[in-house]
């Protein structure tokens, strides 16, 4: 009788514990800030995604600093504050 009553426990505690953590996920995911790409402020090998240009295909593969063609994505209205960033591509 003793151990049916802990296994209820243990069962009840599990769904517990799975509806909150469902709940609190699109809480989070509401909070998160819009973003925007700031072009000319990724290191070599630090950019996100492609560049503009063609000049590489994918994340990580900016061969210098400061490139003007590749971008890193950033919370709106932060890449205005950052020297050297625009939020459009340069060549």
């Amino acid at each position: 009788m003793k151990s049916n009553q802990v296994m209820r426990s243990a069962i009840a505690s599990v769904l517990a514990l799975g509806v909150v953590a469902v709940t609190a996920a699109p809480a989070a995911a509401a909070s998160k800030p819009p973003m925007e790409k700031c072009y000319g402020i990724a290191k070599a090998g630090k950019n996100d995604c492609a560049s503009k240009t063609a000049a590489h295909a994918c994340a990580g593969q900016s061969t210098k600093d400061g490139d003007k063609s590749s971008f890193l994505v950033v919370p709106k209205g932060t890449c205005d504050k950052i020297v050297g960033g625009s939020t459009t591509p340069g060549m």
